[in-house]
Formats: structure tokens, C-alpha cells, sequence
């Protein structure tokens, strides 16, 4: 679902949503290595009402990405599932 939301995304929004999503992966590394305890602000990473266990983060005033953590595939390295990208319409 999520490579099919990606897809229909403008250019400008991908672009959007990669630079979010660089530091998104920047913050996993500092997490990962006890740097930090959570995501910086900017991304306004939050928990989904009344979903269990699914998080969104805001990669532009009206983008959403949902995701879950996952089972580690690596020792010791966060896994990320994501689920959904667009605007509010993907939230349930």
C-alpha cells in the first residue's frame, strides 16, 4: 500500500517527503546508539488514536506517513513498516 501511495505523490511531495525522511533515518541511528530517546520535533512523530501500535510522522503542513515498528530484522537496529503516505485521508 505504501509504494502505491509513494507513487502518487507528486514530485514535489516526494521530494518533501525524502528530506523528512533523512532525518527521520538520522534520528533511528542516534536512537539506535542511545543519543537520543525519540524523534526531534520537526517530525512530529505520534501515536495514531485508537490504533494500536501504529505511528505517524508529518513530512509536510498537510503529508502524513503512518508506520509500525517491526520485529528487528538486524540485532540492535530499529525496524521500521511503513504503511501509509499522503495527506489526512490516510488516517483512519
Amino acid at each position: 500500500m505504501f509504494l502505491r501511495d509513494l507513487k502518487r505523490l507528486t514530485p514535489a511531495q516526494q521530494s518533501q517527503f525524502n528530506d523528512r525522511l533523512r532525518a527521520f533515518r538520522t534520528d533511528l541511528l542516534l536512537i539506535e546508539a542511545s543519543r537520543l530517546t525519540w524523534f526531534r520535533a520537526g517530525l512530529r512523530v505520534k501515536k495514531i488514536k485508537g490504533v494500536p501500535d501504529n505511528w505517524e510522522m508529518t513530512w509536510s503542513p498537510g503529508g502524513r506517513a503512518t508506520f509500525a515498528f517491526g520485529k528487528p530484522v538486524v540485532e540492535g537496529k530499529i525496524h521500521i513498516v511503513w504503511l501509509r503516505i499522503g495527506g489526512h485521508e490516510i488516517l483512519p
